[in-house]
């Protein structure tokens, strides 16, 4: 006599948020308080509005004295303020994070987002940048962090004062890099841009 065993897998939880809660999700995350932040010091550069920092008697922060060294300008003294370079990396970053997955969608249905450049563009980034996105993200990522750490030296060493909104740009900047360099890692091991 043969018996047979049933063999039943253990039931598997559907968890909404995990289809939710990936890398890329958290890096746009990411991406979206990295705006809040250098969008307030943009805000705070353009409009010379008091910026709210905690001084104090003792107090390492100084936010004034940071925004206003020549140190705050890329390059020194050219006008050009860094709050503003890191609102526009935000969004490049941003950016490439939104068009990794709808890209290879937006060419294989030929579905025309404008007459023109931008459908050309489209069709271009596909065929060449597609499966090149999350490199790209992490070479302007890995670019941004570094410049972050520049930026830090020269709160601690040279300037001797910190400012806690630009500390919370490097911090938002170095855990994005950390996000960055693990979905690269995923990237080179399953090229696939829906998983990493």
């Amino acid at each position: 006599m043969s018996t047979q065993q049933t063999v039943q897998n253990p039931p598997v939880s559907h968890n909404p948020a995990s289809k939710w809660l990936n890398l890329r999700n958290i890096s746009l995350l990411l991406v979206v308080f990295g705006l809040f932040v250098s969008g307030y010091l943009s805000y705070v550069k353009l409009t010379n509005a008091p910026m709210v920092c905690p001084t104090g008697e003792g107090s390492a922060f100084n936010c004034e004295v940071v925004q206003n060294s020549i140190y705050a300008y890329m390059p020194p003294k050219s006008g050009i303020a860094i709050a503003w370079l890191g609102f526009a990396t935000y969004l490049v970053i941003g950016w490439l994070l939104l068009l990794e997955r709808h890209l290879a969608f937006l060419y294989k249905w030929n579905v025309p987002i404008q007459k023109g450049v931008v459908t050309e563009t489209t069709r271009f980034l596909s065929q060449y940048l597609g499966e090149w996105l999350v490199p790209i993200t992490f070479g302007i990522v890995t670019f941004a962090f570094l410049f972050s750490m520049y930026l830090v030296y020269v709160q601690a060493v040279l300037l001797k004062a910190f400012c806690m909104w630009c500390l919370m740009h490097e911090a938002n900047m170095t855990i994005l890099f950390i996000v960055s360099v693990i979905r690269l890692i995923s990237f080179l091991n399953k090229p696939n841009v829906e998983e990493a």
